[in-house]
């Protein structure tokens, strides 16, 4: 399956003048228009905005969007424009007549309202011309279309977000690879330093003490040596980091739903790139462990978009 963003964009039209699929319909005039929106969000979150005469539709498109969408922030907008021809109604001297009535009468209660304008005037007129139309199909089969073109969106950008992901994980594994020799070569950098400064004590306190006196300082200086070994060993965080990035390639490939499941392991990672650099006893483990945070850091802003 394929890794799907969040983020997409489709719109799609419809001619009133035309039947929809192709079916005897009550006559509708005008253009309809959907457009569909999405971004990242934690859950499925659908808001509408629908003209007065496509209101009654909201409940199938909810259902609709519901049925193939998990999570985003998805805005639906929807309009009707202008009629068949884009001919100018003709308001007619008994409409006139009506609104300069009703005109008078709102104005007799509120004198400060503004005046009707011409473009008042012809608005109203073609409201009331305009046959009723059924809007149902046509807007079911806009956002079915609409509905393929934003999937069909959300699945490009998801496979960029994949492919970025997938180099994030190949360049986290080759520092890694730098990481795990660096800690025994610490290691026995640090044991040969402890040994030392025991020989230099030896030699200034003339190796007094007798031998049991040697054995134990000597023993001291091993222990402190196997302290700071066991203090700076990051193998268990390596090995924890690398069973994470398997994880997260074979999501990414498997696709689906996967975009919680990968934001935790994000989090996981960063946990283990932290704990790489609080271990640090050299300049070369810190710089790897800010490079891996840094490469974190950008993945956790592309799953975030990931559906």
């Amino acid at each position: 399956m394929p890794v799907y963003s969040m983020t997409g964009y489709a719109s799609a039209q419809h001619n009133g003048a035309q039947a929809p699929s192709g079916q005897e319909a009550r006559a509708t005039t005008g253009r309809l228009g959907l457009e569909i929106r999405s971004v990242n969000s934690r859950f499925l979150d659908l808001s509408f905005r629908l003209p007065e005469e496509l209101r009654q539709h909201e409940p199938a498109l909810r259902e609709l969007l519901q049925g193939r969408l998990k999570r985003g922030k998805v805005e639906v907008r929807g309009g009707v424009e202008g009629g068949a021809g884009d001919a100018v109604a003709d308001p007619g001297a008994r409409l006139l007549q009506r609104l300069a009535s009703l005109q008078d009468t709102v104005r007799s209660w509120l004198p400060e309202a503004p005046a009707l304008g011409v473009a008042d005037v012809l608005r109203l007129s073609a409201a009331q011309q305009a046959p009723a139309g059924d809007w149902g199909e046509a807007v079911q089969q806009l956002a079915r279309q609409a509905l393929d073109d934003l999937l069909a969106s959300r699945e490009r950008e998801g496979a960029r977000l994949a492919a970025m992901l997938l180099g994030h994980l190949e360049q986290l594994r080759a520092l890694a690879g730098q990481a795990r020799p660096l800690v025994p070569q610490l290691v026995e950098q640090q044991r040969a330093r402890f040994l030392e400064r025991w020989n230099e004590a030896m030699a200034l306190g003339g190796g007094t003490g007798g031998a049991p006196a040697t054995e134990a300082a000597q023993d001291r200086a091993l222990a402190e040596a196997t302290a700071f070994a066991i203090r700076i060993d990051v193998a268990e965080e390596l090995t924890r980091l690398g069973a994470h990035l398997d994880e997260i390639e074979r999501l990414v490939k498997k696709g689906g739903e996967v975009g919680k499941r990968l934001d935790f392991l994000i989090q996981e990672l960063h946990r283990e790139a932290n704990t790489l650099g609080s271990k640090s006893a050299a300049l070369e483990l810190t710089r790897i462990s800010v490079d891996m945070k840094v490469l974190v850091e950008q993945m956790r802003e592309q799953v975030q978009n990931i559906e």
